[in-house]
């Protein structure tokens, strides 16, 4: 069975992840069928890109989505995709409002 879920990456102690569809007997750094995302947690605010349709396919092919990827899922519904222009001023561009 195929599921959707986070593959840790970065070095000791500045971890990323990303998001990646997998077998789910294989561990959890081994291979992968496809990235289809990916999460910092060490920036401010929090990067996330994810393309939601190519999870959306895997999900029509019987892929199972982990807790992780679920939640993060809900909590960023705004993510931009892989590659897709993030329009400046934008939550996602990390710009911040400045006082004149």
């Amino acid at each position: 069975m195929l599921v959707i879920r986070m593959r840790k990456q970065g070095s000791k102690k500045r971890p990323f992840f990303r998001v990646v569809v997998t077998d789910s007997r294989t561990a959890r750094d081994s291979k992968f069928v496809e990235i289809v995302g990916h999460y910092n947690p060490r920036t401010k605010p929090e990067k996330v890109t994810i393309d939601r349709e190519r999870i959306s396919y895997w999900v029509g092919k019987g892929a199972q989505l982990s807790d992780t990827v679920r939640t993060l899922l809900v909590r960023h519904p705004d993510a931009p995709a892989p590659g897709a222009e993030v329009p400046a001023g934008s939550p996602a561009a990390g710009a911040t409002a400045t006082a004149s």
